[in-house]
């Protein structure tokens, strides 16, 4: 790319180049224009260009995103708002002069879609003042991307923001349609599409005043963790989780947004010292289920403790994405095909829910072993109907090269028979 041209508004070519590269990385799906990543390469300059030209002289005009629907593990369906590979590359670039602005302002204990942060540090602050406090009030926001106000947003961005072009083209994104697939396109005068690049720190920014600083006004002396829309406060009292949940219930409804009334619950931390009986002593975390459970001491003494393992939902959901690639099927492929495709699924999976309680994703190792007995028994007609014979030989495999397959790394192997 050349040298800066003289433009209404004075943005760096590399910047674009950068913000390309970091799409590059995070994949993703075409929009509307059906124009895929490779595709986008194949005149790469000339389409980074083309985005820097438009966008340095105020002309960039956002087509609108493609909606795309994806099945929540609770049921139903969550619409994505996909936009075309150059305005995930727009956005991109805005993102990262939006967050050089606001990170600062962020709050610690916010920890969804931000740098140097993760689900995993949530999951640990949480378990620590689970220790702490004997309740938490869990709650969820019912399509915060969905419902978040255009004026209070704005509001909020221009307090922070004051880069002209930054303010043109988030006003700009705010306003696009979705597009169906049947070419109908839906207006919006509220959110910011689930699946746009910019749409996560704008949500971040929302929240902060909605509920994170809101919180350390009014209640500086309650601990919480939040990651986009789902989101802890740690009580004391019963009593005091009730009143949070009502202030919290009206201070949401201020700024235009619902707490599902079917994810918010009050939690009793019940371990071994704590022995009241309570309705609800579990919840769910970013796929992760906090819940009474035998422990050992640093003295290997077995107690109860209350903390995080793999939630039910989440193993339900590692058990559909191995059945959805239909490896039972694919007896044309070699063992070792099947452990090139899956094993950075399952390193993905090892590496999140192994954190705390890896003997917990058993029942997953397990699958993916019944599996593999179930491919054998379909490639090879020696093993026909002979589920026991079929399991010992992947077994014996298993025993000789733990190394092949993620799962077959650890202590315990598993069942294959």
């Amino acid at each position: 790319m050349a040298a800066t041209e003289t433009k209404p508004f004075n943005i760096e070519k590399k910047l674009v180049y950068d913000a390309y590269k970091a799409v590059k990385v995070n994949a993703g799906a075409a929009g509307v224009d059906r124009q895929t990543l490779e595709q986008f390469d194949k005149d790469l300059m000339r389409n980074l260009y083309k985005i820097w030209n438009r966008m340095s002289s105020g002309s960039y005009f956002p087509p609108p995103v493609r909606a795309v629907p994806i099945a929540k593990k609770s049921g139903g369906q969550r619409i994505l708002g996909v936009p075309t590979v150059a305005d995930r590359v727009a956005q991109m670039v805005v993102k990262r002069i939006m967050e050089r602005t606001l990170e600062p302002i962020f709050m610690p204990d916010s920890y969804g879609y931000r740098p140097n942060k993760s689900a995993l540090d949530a999951i640990e602050i949480t378990s620590r003042r689970c220790r702490q406090h004997d309740w938490v009030l869990e709650f969820d926001i019912r399509g915060l991307f969905d419902n978040i106000d255009h004026a209070l947003l704005m509001r909020a961005v221009r307090k922070h923001v004051t880069c002209k072009w930054v303010l043109l083209y988030i006003e700009r994104w705010l306003g696009v349609p979705m597009e169906l697939e049947d070419g109908t396109r839906v207006e919006r005068t509220r959110g910011t599409p689930q699946g746009g690049v910019v749409s996560p720190v704008l949500a971040n920014l929302f929240m902060h005043y909605a509920f994170d600083a809101w919180m350390a006004r009014e209640h500086p002396d309650l601990p919480w963790c939040r990651y986009a829309d789902d989101g802890l406060v740690h009580c004391r009292t019963q009593a005091e989780a009730v009143a949070m949940k009502a202030a919290l219930a009206t201070r949401l409804a201020e700024c235009q947004l619902e707490m599902h009334p079917d994810k918010t619950k009050i939690v009793y931390c019940k371990d071994g010292r704590r022995r009241g009986k309570y309705p609800n002593a579990k919840f769910d975390f970013l796929g992760y289920c906090f819940r009474p459970r035998a422990a050992i001491n640093r003295q290997h003494k077995m107690f109860t403790g209350f903390g995080p393992q793999v939630s039910a939902s989440s193993l339900k959901a590692m058990r559909g994405k191995i059945r959805g690639l239909h490896l039972r099927r694919r007896t044309h492929v070699r063992l070792a095909d099947i452990a090139r495709e899956i094993n950075p699924i399952l390193q993905g999976w090892l590496n999140y829910y192994g954190r705390y309680s890896p003997a917990a994703l058993h029942p997953v190792w397990k699958y993916v072993n019944e599996t593999l007995i179930a491919w054998a028994m379909r490639k090879y007609k020696r093993y026909a109907g002979r589920k026991i014979q079929a399991g010992r030989m992947i077994g014996s495999i298993a025993n000789k090269r733990r190394k092949l397959f993620v799962h077959w790394h650890q202590s315990s192997i598993g069942s294959f028979a």
